[in-house]
């Protein structure tokens, strides 16, 4: 039997929230995060701590919505814009970085789809972080690579993170 998809128009998501953590809005379809869990939770509340109290040139934020193409919104773990705080309610331009970091019952299929929608949108950088492997992953536009020497890095401006804070 095939199932049925209900599309949702674009302004019904935007006037919608959700109960147990925001969702992704992905061509008129509503998709679930997988967040929740401690370990998750714990390494995304010290990325954003890290970096606020490291760096005042940039603003950060979590789970906030990025309109990464007209029917496309992605919600990452942590955004980072360089300068002040955004106005309005989502950001629209693209972020210096955006960092996902994995829950155990992330696919890595649908993980490359997201990392494929914030390059294309001109994020320049997307950090993906291990919980469990305690490893990290920084993705360009020139490819992937492992955090060298356990630290995760960003130019211009240079933000340098050692994943053993993180994890303190």
């Amino acid at each position: 039997m095939a199932s049925t998809t209900i599309l949702v128009p674009v302004e019904e998501y935007l006037r919608t929230s959700f109960q147990d953590g925001d969702r992704e809005y992905v061509d008129g379809r509503i998709v679930e995060r997988n967040v929740g869990e401690i370990g998750h939770s714990d390494l995304q509340t010290s990325i954003a701590f890290y970096l606020r109290t490291h760096y005042h040139n940039i603003w950060c934020g979590v789970e906030v919505r990025v309109q990464v193409r007209p029917t496309r919104f992605r919600v990452p773990d942590v955004t980072v814009v360089l300068g002040p705080k955004p106005a309005g309610r989502i950001i629209v331009t693209p972020p210096l970085l955006v960092v996902e970091v994995l829950s155990a019952d992330d696919r890595a299929a649908e993980l490359q789809e997201k990392i494929d929608d914030y390059l294309a949108f001109g994020i320049p950088c997307v950090w993906v972080v291990n919980p469990e492997t305690r490893r990290a992953y920084i993705y360009t536009a020139e490819g992937m690579r492992e955090a060298v020497g356990g630290v995760l890095r960003v130019s211009n401006p240079e933000i340098v993170v050692p994943l053993d804070e993180l994890f303190a």
